[in-house]
């Protein structure tokens, strides 16, 4: 029998077989804009940005902040990475600092992602205000972005800037550029001089002028820092510790023309720095002729290849086949080599005012031509787009350990820019932004398809340097555009297939793995199952949202510490101060939205409102910044956390998708049936939407969470569909809908969708109230670590205390099952509550006030309407209490159905030998005696 061929190629054969997609493209809204299809699995669909606008409230103010930021914000910043990269020039714009440029952390080798999230928040900012200003900076950037891409495709060419003399080389920091003389450079001189003007740009160690050798054991270098930060001259055939060396006496100035020059003549070397001799060595034994023909003759770069390419400009280079004197090299100081009184250089004379492109002529009359290179080689392959060159995706092909020094998520990185790129197409119908889209995949697709499965499931194995993140959404959807096979033949190529048969069959391997760079990567499986057909992709999404909510989910709606997951179940022992990284709670609004538009199961909306009202919300801070975006990276957790909203800078994944999500806080506030029967109503936020299928405007009117409801007002026409309002799984009583001041019957069912079915007309008022009541969640580990909820709104405690704060809160609890008569009111701060002198506030509030998220429930009598018992509150051994139980079955319709249940409770208790005959029944006399609030 003939072995049966790889999945993969099965699948690209087909595709390759296959029509261009049902899904076509289809231009709508302002005549700059294009849609994403929707898929045809889909039962719901999505409404655009642009058909929904914010009305005043949180998210409109939260939402602000982030605009202004956008609006203000100069994208040549961002741009500076791609330009220096593809050897342009960067304007003199200064990148970001942190993870978005080349002295960020892991020497900046996630930089340009930055990119990919601003042009997204851009994108999004247009689409929900129509504002200009955020069109134009979006085609500076795919303007700036095409030109980095075409010069990454050449050979490099030189960048004229002004020089000592005319105009001089650059060598843009992060360009990677250096120039490479021939061989015959030297050309056996036994007495030499080399001279360069030189304008570095910046302060790091062991940037060469040059470096002529032919490993890290024979060479002749002039480094414009050494490891003290001043020039050093060295030259040897035995390695760094047999160099014969000359050391400057003070660093180059930086942004300023410094002349250098060596003369080797017998056993003297002498080094001047601006015409001064600054040192000189007698006792030398080698000169240029010992060194023999070299391999590597080189400007700018080092044969350590670990040392920094020189940042800076170069003016001319001479080298002469003797030792001038004093006299001459005082004589280059105001004049050209050519008019000085040493002439130009013998052996080599290149005066860089004297040439274009890439390619520099000797005028010493030997024709030495010289060359500017790349150290990374080139030109890059068609397609590829990117602030760093293509070695970190070359180095992850072999690599089968992460360091993240070296490649540090190179496909995280792409699809951030790939993201970008297409929301900028959809927002602007820019054909420039689905080119380097297409472009991108295309050459994504080139390099990964020649790959064995083997070799790819590696690769995505590598914690960090493997992390794509939702690369594979984003390419199914540009695919929906393109129709192209290999794109969608791309997307699969990111299977993790352990990963994902693993979850299919329901079994749980999170324990151990990086949170963030596993959760996006289901979006993505979701959407191959849109594309595909193929279940197990859909399976083992919601699988794998069933093992994250609630199995490892802080109160907030966020996962994680310190980046990672633990043990199922596991909550109270997880709790750090890097509890809860903004990025997952991100990506999790993104799966289950996605979730939600397959089944339609409440659970999904319920989480997405914890996540949005809570942590996504809490993690922009309520104050104007023009430079940074003022986003969390973690949530700390732990007793008086003070939250960081400007982490390593301010460019780290969890700012770009901060970003992203304050220009999108509408995105699923309404859905519709794909054939437009229902209008889902999934969160109640002040907002309007214009429905142009039914012809109507679905407004609501609401201060929630400030406000215990909302009123919806039909408007524009009259329409038949479906009204289905979101039940809060928390919404366990007084959940009421009117229609025009009328009752609607019916018993609305939390943690469901209540639906109001009738033809609509213009000026039909909806009422929908929901009664909020103070819970507590504890965590699944310890019952007595406990979280607070009024109604969606997580409430913290506000306090120095880096302990537990200790909460007590049935002896006040209201017959409801409500805690909160035990807190009081703040006058005149909505939400605020006090309790034992310390204020509870909104998690949503972006202060910087140390938060106790967590308290510890401290019940240790039994009081009921604020008279005490004098028994002392039991406990079993799981933690659960007496008044725990008792109070689990709330709500009590009257003081006889508690009192019946403290009666059955207590008599179950003592039964069991937890309490006393006799403290049960003073248990019972005090219920009895007490006064309740309803």
């Amino acid at each position: 029998m003939a072995p049966a061929l790889p999945r993969r190629i099965l699948l690209k054969a087909t595709l390759l077989a296959m029509a261009a997609p049902t899904m076509t493209y289809a231009a709508t809204g302002r005549a700059a804009a294009a849609t994403l299809p929707a898929p045809s699995a889909w039962t719901l669909r999505p409404f655009e940005l642009k058909d929904v606008k914010l009305g005043q409230g949180i998210f409109a103010t939260k939402r602000q902040l982030m605009l202004d930021h956008g609006r203000g914000y100069d994208v040549n910043r961002l741009l500076q990475v791609f330009r220096a990269n593809a050897g342009l020039s960067t304007g003199g714009a200064v990148a970001p600092g942190g993870w978005e440029g080349l002295d960020g952390e892991a020497n900046g080798n996630l930089r340009g992602h930055y990119t990919g999230h601003f042009l997204t928040m851009l994108s999004q900012a247009y689409a929900s205000t129509g504002d200009q200003v955020y069109v134009d900076k979006i085609r500076t950037m795919l303007g700036a972005l095409t030109d980095a891409r075409a010069a990454l495709r050449q050979d490099p060419r030189i960048l004229s800037v002004t020089g000592k003399f005319g105009t001089a080389q650059d060598n843009v920091r992060g360009s990677y550029q250096y120039v490479d003389l021939p061989a015959a450079v030297l050309g056996g001189a036994s007495a030499v001089t080399l001279s360069a003007w030189v304008k570095p740009t910046h302060n790091a160690n062991w940037q060469r002028v040059f470096d002529f050798g032919n490993n890290t054991t024979r060479y002749m270098y002039l480094a414009a820092r050494n490891g003290s930060g001043v020039p050093r001259f060295a030259i040897t055939t035995n390695g760094p510790g047999r160099e014969q060396g000359l050391n400057g006496t003070a660093a180059l100035p930086l942004n300023q023309w410094s002349h250098l020059a060596v003369t080797i003549s017998g056993s003297t070397g002498t080094l001047y720095v601006n015409g001064t001799a600054v040192a000189q060595n007698t006792s030398m034994s080698l000169t240029p002729s010992a060194l023999g023909t070299l391999a590597n003759n080189w400007l700018g770069r080092s044969n350590f290849s670990s040392d920094p390419v020189f940042a800076g400009a170069f003016d001319e280079f001479n080298v002469w086949s003797r030792a001038l004197t004093a006299d001459e090299i005082t004589s280059l100081q105001g004049n050209r080599a050519a008019d000085s009184s040493a002439d130009r250089g013998d052996l080599a004379s290149y005066a860089f005012d004297e040439t274009t492109g890439g390619t520099f002529a000797d005028a010493s009359g030997r024709e030495l031509t010289a060359t500017l290179r790349r150290t990374w080689g080139g030109p890059s392959h068609p397609g590829f787009l990117a602030a760093y060159p293509e070695t970190q995706f070359i180095d992850l092909e072999s690599r089968t350990s992460p360091d993240y020094t070296k490649v540090w998520a190179p496909y995280y990185t792409a699809h951030k820019i790939l993201k970008g790129l297409l929301d900028a197409y959809l927002a602007t119908d820019d054909d420039r932004a689905l080119d380097l889209a297409s472009g991108m995949c295309d050459w994504m697709y080139s390099r990964l398809s020649k790959l064995p499965d083997a070799t790819l499931q590696r690769m995505w194995g590598i914690f960090s340097s493997g992390e794509f993140g939702g690369i594979v959404e984003t390419i199914v959807d540009l695919y929906s555009i393109t129709g192209a096979a290999d794109h969608l033949a791309l997307a699969k190529l990111f299977d993790l297939d352990k990963l994902i048969d693993a979850c299919a069959a329901n079994t749980d391997t999170l324990n151990g793995l990086h949170a963030n760079q596993h959760i996006p990567i289901f979006t993505g499986y979701v959407r191959l199952y849109d594309a595909t057909g193929e279940t197990r992709y859909l399976t083992a999404a919601k699988n794998f949202w069933g093992m994250v909510i609630p199995h490892r989910m802080f109160g907030i709606g966020g996962t994680s510490t310190a980046e990672f997951w633990k043990a199922r179940d596991v909550i109270a022992g997880t709790i750090s101060d890097t509890s809860a990284e903004s990025c997952c709670a991100y990506n999790l609004l993104k799966l289950s939205r996605m979730l939600f538009f397959h089944d339609q199961d409440p659970k999904y909306m319920d989480y997405y409102e914890r996540g949005l009202y809570n942590q996504v919300l809490g993690s922009k801070q309520d104050k104007a910044d023009a430079e940074k975006p003022l986003v969390t990276y973690f949530i700390g957790l732990t007793p008086g956390h003070v939250r960081d909203y400007t982490p390593k800078q301010g460019t780290t994944c969890c700012e770009g998708t901060g970003m992203e999500s304050a220009t999108k806080y509408q995105d699923s506030v309404y859905f519709r049936k794909a054939d437009n029967s229902a209008l889902y109503v999934n969160l109640y936020s002040p907002s309007t939407l214009t429905w142009s299928e039914k012809g109507v405007t679905v407004t609501q009117t609401t201060d929630y969470p400030r406000e215990q409801g909302s009123t919806i007002t039909i408007g524009g026409g009259s329409a038949s569909f479906e009204l289905k309002l979101r039940v809060p799984s928390w919404a366990t009583s007084g959940f009421r809908v009117t229609v025009n001041g009328s009752a609607v019957s019916g018993t609305p069912a939390a943690g469901s969708y209540f639906t109001v079915s009738r033809t609509w007309s213009s000026g039909d008022t909806v009422r929908v109230t929901i009664p909020f009541r103070l819970r507590v969640e504890k965590a699944l580990d310890d019952p007595s670590l406990q979280t607070l909820f009024y109604g969606p709104v997580n409430l913290v405690g506000r306090s120095t205390s880096t302990s537990h704060l200790q909460v007590g809160l049935y002896r006040n609890a209201a017959l409801s099952g409500d805690l909160l008569p035990s807190l009081t009111p703040v006058s005149g701060k909505p939400l605020h509550y006090t309790l034992n002198g310390t204020e509870f506030a909104p998690f949503h509030e972006g202060t910087e006030d140390p938060t106790h998220a967590y308290v510890r429930r401290s019940e240790p009598g039994i009081a009921f309407g604020n008279t005490d018992s004098g028994v002392t509150n039991p406990a079993r051994s799981d933690g659960t209490t007496l008044l725990d139980e008792i109070w689990a079955g709330a709500p009590f319709h009257n003081k006889g159905a508690l009192v019946s249940r403290v009666a059955s409770t207590v008599d179950s208790w003592v039964s069991e030998g937890l309490l006393t005959e006799a403290d049960g029944e003073k248990v019972v006399s005090t219920a009895g005696k007490a006064t309740y609030v309803p």
